[in-house]
């Protein structure tokens, strides 16, 4: 019996069943994969890093190394597993020509590396360590990503010749976050190169306990070791790797959280609908006795099964999209061992889904218990208090047109009908608008401030800090340049609360030239201020107005923090000062530039290059591209997506929600036609409720966006070091075409939804 009621029942309401079906399916599908892309994230994360045995702790360094000192602190520190010294041997890009693409504009620190012996190992694209042969090199995943090379193509490092022998994957550096990225040739190749750049080294080290890392860096700080270069742990490693991917999870895990709160509502409209439309068939039943668990039990069946068929379609589909999703995943860091566990959790969010679903129609089912059997019998609809609008009555309505005046009128006098269908219109501007926000504003050239980089067009960065003055002459005899700053990069001591001694780099010159945005607070620009990145004063302990402890050519000196900003690279640990200094040997100088004309950038970046062969001339643009490029591609992509999700909901929760009305308005719209208002008109007065709660919904879907919506993202952001983010907003894309997508959408349901109104009979509706 049941089959047949249900049968019949979808037969004659196929539209508002496909499109329940089509929104459990979307929930569904969204939940699923966010499940499974956490699943294999992690996974593959951890595959990597365990397979590759990454550093628990690397010091960049570059200059004089004493490594047997290295290596006696490594003996006796009790909290040390294996130690290696790795040599990192740095090139100009425009001596690594891969194929037919020269790497002359790449603003990565290229260089080339041999296979470890003990840990820290670079493994191909099936996981395994690599092995390589004389004359092949391995070429970094991120250069396969961007089409720069393919295996078998030719490599001309510094003219020595060489084969691509296929890509690795390094769970130190594959991140475009990261400012490195290692070739790996073999030893013989390696020696033959060593004479061409300029050697840096990677000391590191791995842990017997990883939670005593803490006190690990407190002693090898204290000791006094090698750190002319960035600092970097496993969790830094970790995070920087899982960055981009994560990202763009969050927001899938985002909107399926606002996908499955729409469906419940979708739900809660084709339940509704369907009541109205039965709502004589129900007062029979119960007129003969039926039991409100028999007559509920009608509608869980057909709902059950919707939302089966729902949830396995939208399994299915997860299963599709995960390949596309997970290509970036699988890429950069392989395949997960633990992949096989990511369909369950898959399914098990479907199941989730499905017994939601089930509860939550049960509890809207509870209305039967308020339908009265006689007034059902005799009117065929619930009957609707309408309240009155005090001091909006058609008399003295001046301002529109009756159809417009009774259109915002009936969404006024029927606020809670109507909320809900704000509410799913609020939570489609959001998803449509928070992604293309996050886009704009990581894809911006304003995004730099949260990089601790000011606003400029040129960046030269060299790593001979005796070359900064050549540079600096050039650029100021330069006409076109308009301003430019010398900053340069040097390793201190800092004094903790208990007395020991931590490395920080500070960043030495004119701060106020390129100002960055501050969290809190402003620039140092006396001798005795500095100012902090946010994980720096975190992980310290400091606000602004504290004092903090440098070792300065051997005395101690406070320094007062005046502010914290926001900084993604090098870890996101650094500082800025002003103070001189000609003691400590210099990591990096950059020299940043500004020009009189934007259109001269390509030029300056090939002028400088050649001049300064020493140094890496970036065009900033591209820097930023560069180094969030493949973060930029997973939002952009998820943008898009939320766009087409957002419409679809819109378009069919619209749909849903007018035959609701019509459903609920049968008597309402007889009584029109009698005093004669025509199709065309009762048409009008829907699209004119429609649209003015989609106002309604727009305004606070943008505001929402804007504030809570800027604050999830800011949290996400947060995440690799930057803070006090604020949206860079694209006008035309938030506030024009979003919003007439979303008229459009909406308009074109209306009037579809509506379509049949006109088909109601007066004689069949006007009771007595």
């Amino acid at each position: 019996m049941f089959f047949r009621i249900i049968r019949n029942d979808v037969l004659k309401s196929k539209v508002i069943t496909l499109t329940t079906m089509i929104f459990v399916a979307a929930a569904s599908m969204l939940v699923s994969l966010a499940a499974i892309l956490v699943v294999n994230l992690s996974g593959a994360l951890d595959t990597l890093m365990t397979k590759a045995e990454t550093p628990h702790f690397m010091q960049m360094h570059s200059g004089d190394i004493d490594i047997a000192r290295l290596g006696a602190f490594a003996e006796q520190n009790p909290n040390v597993d294996e130690y290696q010294v790795v040599e990192f041997l740095g090139m100009d890009g425009a001596e690594i020509v891969l194929g037919n693409h020269s790497l002359a504009g790449s603003v990565q620190d290229n260089g080339f590396s041999i296979q470890n012996e003990k840990f820290d190992y670079l493994l191909d694209l099936n996981g395994n360590i690599i092995q390589v042969s004389d004359g092949e090199i391995y070429v970094p995943v991120a250069y396969m990503r961007d089409n720069t090379a393919k295996v078998g193509d030719k490599a001309v490092i510094s003219g020595e010749e060489f084969v691509v022998a296929g890509f690795l994957r390094d769970s130190t550096m594959n991140s475009s976050l990261s400012a490195s990225k290692r070739f790996l040739v073999s030893s013989n190749d390696f020696a033959e190169l060593k004479n061409l750049g300029s050697i840096e080294y990677l000391i590191e080290f791995r842990l017997k306990d990883f939670s005593a890392i803490g006190e690990f860096e407190t002693a090898y700080a204290s000791a006094g070791l090698e750190a002319n270069g960035p600092t970097v742990t496993y969790t830094l490693f970790k995070t920087m790797n899982a960055v981009s991917d994560g990202m763009m999870i969050a927001i899938i895990l985002l909107i399926s959280a606002l996908v499955v709160a729409v469906a419940f509502m979708c739900i809660r409209f084709t339940l509704l609908a369907k009541i109205e439309g039965d709502t004589r068939e129900i007062g029979v039943m119960k007129a003969i006795g039926m039991r409100i668990f028999d007559i509920k039990k009608i509608y869980l069946v057909k709902y059950a099964s919707i939302a089966a068929i729902g949830s396995i379609f939208g399994y299915i589909l997860s299963l599709m999209f995960q390949d596309v999703l997970l290509e970036n995943i699988r890429l950069y860091m392989g395949e997960s061992e633990n992949s096989s566990y990511a369909n369950v959790f898959g399914m098990i969010g479907i199941l989730l889904v499905f017994f939601a679903i089930i509860v939550y129609v049960n509890g809207v089912l509870g209305r039967f218990r308020r339908i009265s059997a006689a007034e059902a019998i005799r009117f065929g609809a619930s009957q609707e208090k309408k309240r009155s609008v005090k001091g909006f009555s058609l008399s003295s309505n001046r301002l529109f047109g009756t159809n417009i005046f009774l259109g915002i009128k009936d969404v006024l006098a029927r606020k809670k009908l109507y909320a809900t269908s704000l509410a799913v219109l609020v939570i489609s501007a959001f998803i449509m608008i928070v992604p293309q926000n996050l886009y704009n504003t990581i894809s911006s050239k304003n995004f730099i401030q949260y990089m601790g980089i000011g606003n400029y067009d040129l960046r030269i960065q060299t790593s001979e800090p005796n070359k900064a003055d050549e540079i600096a002459k050039t650029i100021e005899r330069d006409e076109d340049v308009v301003n430019y700053a010398v900053m340069t990069t040097k390793t201190f001591k800092v004094k903790s609360g208990n007395g020991s001694e931590e490395n920080i780099k500070v960043e030495l010159g004119d701060h106020t030239a390129f100002p960055i945005q501050y969290a809190e607070g402003r620039a140092p620009s006396r001798n005795d201020e500095i100012a902090l990145s946010t994980i720096n004063a975190d992980e310290m302990g400091k606000k602004v107005g504290d004092v903090l402890t440098l070792v300065i050519q051997g005395k101690e000196q406070n320094l007062a923090i005046t502010g914290i900003y926001s900084d993604v690279t090098n870890g996101g640990k650094t500082a800025k000062a002003v103070f001189a200094d000609h003691s400590a040997n210099a990591i990096w100088t950059i020299v940043c530039v500004a020009l009189s004309d934007e259109s001269l950038v390509a030029s300056k970046v090939s002028q400088y290059s050649s001049i300064f062969d020493f140094a890496k001339t970036s065009d900033i643009d591209e820097f930023v591209s560069q180094t969030l490029g493949s973060t930029i591609d997973s939002i952009e992509m998820v943008s898009y997506v939320s766009v087409a999700i957002a419409l679809l909901i819109m378009v069919l929760v619209t749909l849903l929600f007018m035959k609701l009305l019509v459903a609920k308005d049968r008597y309402s719209i007889a009584v029109m036609k009698v005093f004669g208002f025509t199709n065309s008109d009762i048409t009008t007065q829907y699209i004119v409720r429609s649209l003015f709660v989609l106002f309604i919904g727009i305004t606070l879907g943008t505001l929402l966006a804007n504030t809570f919506g800027e604050m999830l993202a800011g949290m996400v952001i947060s995440s690799f070091g930057a803070t006090a983010f604020h949206f860079e907003v694209n006008p035309l894309k938030a506030y024009l075409f979003s919003p007439l997508l979303m008229v459009c959408a909406v308009l074109i349901a209306t009037i579809i939804g509506t379509s049949r109104a006109g088909e109601i009979k007066i004689s069949e509706h006007i009771k007595e």
